[in-house]
């Protein structure tokens, strides 16, 4: 216990240059869009993560992206996973930098999470060894980690545990996470005049109409499956009859089951009106974080920060996916949520708790201290 409140006091006494290394963070910005942007979010973490941890990341650039790895010693035992992309436009930084006002940091990317990001480097650099510790910081995780998946898990597989410094939920560390699954769905009808002649049509927004009636009937509420039609498109003119449409499908699921239960239900819609044609484009993106892939991890942080004399650690399920669902899919025990106290994200509510930055820093460093031994 001494050692592990000796980390905290000294991360308490690092909060202020835990700060100026977010505000340079921040002041970075990394639109995940922008291959320039996040090229050059990569650097900063780069340049911070070798002055703190005293050695250099290997650079992998998939798709011309650029992601980061560190990696300590013969084997990966503990992995720690971060992203530095944010869903800010470029810009947004020069009418809203960070501000830090009565405890409270804002800005954009603050929460979701360039503060997770300041707190692992830090959490790792007043550790005495990092022998078995491997660091991944991705720059796609807001569209789905499209070119860093294969990289996510293959730099955890191996691992005995993963650990995201996403931010916290109100606090609370998340021991759960639904599956995403996203799709388009797209409806062919036949065109005809909306005035002379609209008998001879097939009307793709009725048939769009039909389908996402039908979609919206696959959640199961009861079991925490959302299915849920969202942007939609059709037509092209007023007066003629929608040859065309397409429709968008969000689906979360906190079990594999009913992510592809869903997913053969999609695939087999078939068309309500005649003439009409479908086509289906989509598949489960990220498969559910499950709770027993985090409760052992949740239980051993719980008795570290009582250790360090924190208030007591909740937990959490959400829906939202981040690159956790992907450790905990391929079986490593994953612990997510492990950054930044605060809220907001992806909104001009964005913020942190100051005082949190050290003290879930220390959480992390203790944790990681206790998985490598």
């Amino acid at each position: 216990m001494p050692r592990v409140t000796s980390v905290l006091r000294t991360l308490t006494e690092r909060t202020e240059v835990m700060l100026e290394h977010l505000a340079a963070l921040v002041d970075v910005e990394s639109p995940t869009a922008d291959l320039a942007a996040t090229t050059r979010a990569a650097d900063a973490a780069a340049e911070l993560g070798q002055a703190l941890l005293g050695a250099a990341p290997e650079r992998i650039v998939v798709d011309e992206r650029t992601h980061l790895r560190w990696r300590f010693g013969a084997a990966d035992r503990v992995v720690l996973i971060g992203h530095l992309d944010t869903v800010w436009p470029l810009g947004t930084t020069a009418e809203w930098p960070l501000r830090v006002e009565d405890g409270i940091a804002s800005g954009p990317g603050t929460f979701d999470m360039k503060a997770g990001v300041v707190q692992l480097l830090h959490a790792l650099a007043v550790l005495d060894s990092l022998d078995g510790v491997a660091v991944l910081l991705t720059t796609d995780e807001e569209t789905g980690s499209p070119s860093s998946r294969a990289l996510i898990e293959e730099t955890a597989l191996a691992a005995g545990a993963a650990l995201v410094l996403e931010g916290a939920a109100d606090g609370a560390v998340k021991t759960q996470r639904k599956g995403v699954s996203m799709y388009e769905l797209h409806v062919r009808g036949l065109a005809a005049h909306a005035g002379v002649e609209p008998e001879k049509g097939v009307n793709a927004t009725l048939e769009l109409a039909h389908q996402a009636l039908a979609i919206a009937e696959l959640q199961a509420v009861d079991v925490g499956t959302t299915v849920t039609p969202t942007v939609a498109h059709a037509g092209t003119t007023t007066n003629t009859v929608p040859a065309e449409a397409r429709l968008s499908v969000d689906v979360r699921a906190e079990t594999a089951a009913e992510q592809w239960r869903v997913d053969a239900a999609l695939h087999a819609l078939t068309p309500v009106l005649p003439g009409a044609a479908l086509r289906l484009e989509g598949a489960p993106n990220r498969p559910p974080l499950e709770r027993r892939m985090s409760v052992e991890l949740f239980d051993r942080a719980c008795a570290l920060a009582a250790d360090l004399g924190l208030d007591p650690l909740a937990e959490i399920s959400v829906g939202g996916g981040s690159d956790g669902n992907f450790t905990a899919g391929i079986g490593v025990p994953t612990l997510d949520g492990l950054g930044a106290v605060g809220g907001g994200a992806h909104a001009r509510s964005e913020h942190i708790v100051v005082a949190e930055l050290a003290r879930r820093s220390a959480l992390v460093s203790a944790l990681v201290a206790e998985l490598l031994r």
